[in-house]
């Protein structure tokens, strides 16, 4: 059977940036640019140029891509022709070989935000197609408010599509604007427009998630005809975001019935590449990468209940909808005061540490597990923590170094223009290989700014690890979360931190003391450790 095609058209670079503190760099849309063309998107959005020197400077110096580049921008207005509207002229000057123009198509924001007549709202739309294809581009029209705008008054909303199909638009795309359409609505309005004479394989659909449905949206209205999807990774968007072109893509290659009917363009490999380029948008961001994303989340394909381990080790497709490999991702079988012998196992078979299933000390391993939770540590979520404590219980854990003592002092002092700030200072003594050494650093960053007696302690003892410097220098702190187990005088601190390395490994562990600052340098200290351990560096002696 012969697949139809689908296009997916991402704009992350224009509706993505309008996210809440979301402003990209052009370097940071030069990099986005790339790694959306190996995914393999048919249509790259790039920003809207003439709107902002960012933009105009990244259309100016946009890569080379095999998708096809897009810029966008607004019908001309009223008073003056398509030819003489500098704001139309200024997306045209981008020199992009499509442009997608967005319309009001709903009758109340023609005479109300706009203050025109409904006429002359269709000629505005009509002209400035027109005026694209005579220039030699590929036209989109967005209809802004498409939906809002039929339920209020369809033969008006549907005039205006008709006005840019006409006028030689590629792409008729119906927008839920306000994100509050239903999928049995987008369903039935999008098979209505078609009934009106507009073919499906020109009609696209952009979904916001103001109520959680862009994602369900977009499939309802592929499978009521439209062809084309338009979204953002991992669904950046203004308010509540945009449908998700991370979801979307793995479930039109791997669900059906979407994944025999339609051809998306992306290959295996490609989505295979999924979650590698899901964390760089994360990382560009300096965002904390959601566990609980579709697909993608670190919590995805994670077994916690002792029973769905079991399971999963018989045969995973009993708790897995798909294998977390075609996407980049990976099993986990985190622990915790729920798990079994089974999740311990297979936790212990992941990290490379082979036991055997009568070994008395897997008892114990468990056992410690449960109780270190009843004093606030978290494995579930600490990965690399609860490794270290099964190699420690097995006599599987080198001895790297050895902290000798540690300080940490928080002092409030007048800076050279006579204002009191904040300077957090640490020292560290560790002992590698019989030889003592001291490191000192302060947390005050490049701009000057104190960045707390954490940030302290982590430059301190990363400073200088002797013969372990180069294996740890292209490690990083890229997330810190705190968490009060216990109120009152008997409070409880459990800090956990995520790291990351240069080879893209991300890694958790975990600290609990009644001391934030103890609590941690126990995380500190298990993260700079299992990362020796997985570059199997040697013990210096």
């Amino acid at each position: 059977m012969t697949r139809e095609r689908l296009y997916l058209f991402d704009t992350t670079l224009r509706d993505g940036q309008q996210t809440q503190g979301v402003h990209f760099s052009m370097p940071e849309k030069i990099q986005i640019t790339h790694a959306l063309d190996a995914l393999g998107v048919d249509y790259i959005e790039g920003g809207w140029p003439g709107a902002n020197p960012t933009d105009s400077d990244f259309f100016e110096a946009r890569p080379q891509t095999r998708a096809t580049f897009t810029a966008f921008g607004m019908t001309k207005r009223s008073g003056r022709s398509a030819a003489n509207d500098e704001v139309l002229a200024g997306v045209l000057n981008a020199g992009t070989p499509a442009v997608c123009l967005v319309g009001k198509s709903h009758d109340f924001h023609v005479t109300t935000a706009l203050g025109i007549t409904l006429p002359e709202n269709l000629e505005n739309i009509a002209a400035s197609i027109a005026h694209l294809v005579a220039m030699g581009r590929e036209a989109l029209f967005d209809a802004e408010h498409f939906f809002d705008g039929y339920k209020a008054n369809p033969t008006y909303a549907l005039q205006c599509l008709h006005a840019a199909r006409t006028a030689g638009a590629r792409w008729i795309v119906l927008c839920d604007t306000n994100g509050g359409t239903l999928p049995a609505e987008v369903g039935r309005i999008t098979a209505d427009v078609i009934a009106s004479g507009i073919p499906g394989d020109r009609l696209g659909i952009h979904c916001h998630d103001d109520t959680g449905n862009a994602v369900a949206n977009s499939l309802a209205a592929v499978l009521a005809g439209a062809r084309q999807i338009q979204g953002t990774l991992n669904g950046l968007g203004e308010r509540c975001g945009n449908a998700n072109l991370t979801t979307l893509i793995p479930t039109l290659l791997l669900k059906q019935p979407f994944a025999s009917q339609f051809d998306t363009g992306i290959t295996p490999a490609a989505l295979a590449s999924l979650l590698k380029t899901s964390r760089m948008l994360d990382d560009i961001l300096n965002r904390v990468p959601l566990r609980s994303a579709p697909y993608v989340g670190a919590s995805a394909f994670a077994h916690k209940a002792g029973l769905h381990a079991s399971a999963i080790l018989k045969d995973p497709t009993t708790y897995e909808h798909i294998d977390p490999a075609l996407v980049g991702n990976a099993r986990l079988i985190p622990m915790s005061n729920q798990a079994g012998q089974s999740n311990l196992r297979a936790r212990l078979a992941a990290a490379g540490i082979e036991v055997a299933p009568n070994d008395p000390r897997l008892s114990g391993i468990l056992d410690t597990i449960k109780l270190r939770e009843d004093e606030g540590y978290a494995y579930d979520g600490a990965q690399a923590s609860f490794e270290l404590l099964a190699r420690r219980a097995l006599d599987l854990c080198p001895a790297f170094f050895e902290v000798k003592r540690y300080r940490v002092t928080v002092e409030r002092r007048k800076n050279k223009y006579n204002d009191m700030v904040t300077l957090s200072e640490a020292v560290v003594v560790v002992k590698i290989g019989g030889e003592k050494v001291m490191s000192v650093s302060d947390s005050m960053d490049e701009d000057g700014a104190d960045r707390g007696p954490v940030n302290a302690l982590a430059k301190a003892l990363g400073k200088d690890l002797g013969p372990y410097q180069s294996c740890i220098d292209d490690m990083k702190l890229v997330d810190f979360k705190v968490r009060i187990t216990q109120g009152g005088t008997e409070a409880v601190t459990r800090v956990i931190i995520d790291s990351e390395d240069g080879q893209g490994r991300r890694w958790s562990t975990v600290g609990v003391s009644p001391n934030i600052v103890d609590a941690s340098f126990e995380a500190l200290l298990d993260a700079i450790q299992w990362k020796l351990i997985r570059d199997h560096v040697t013990p210096a002696q």
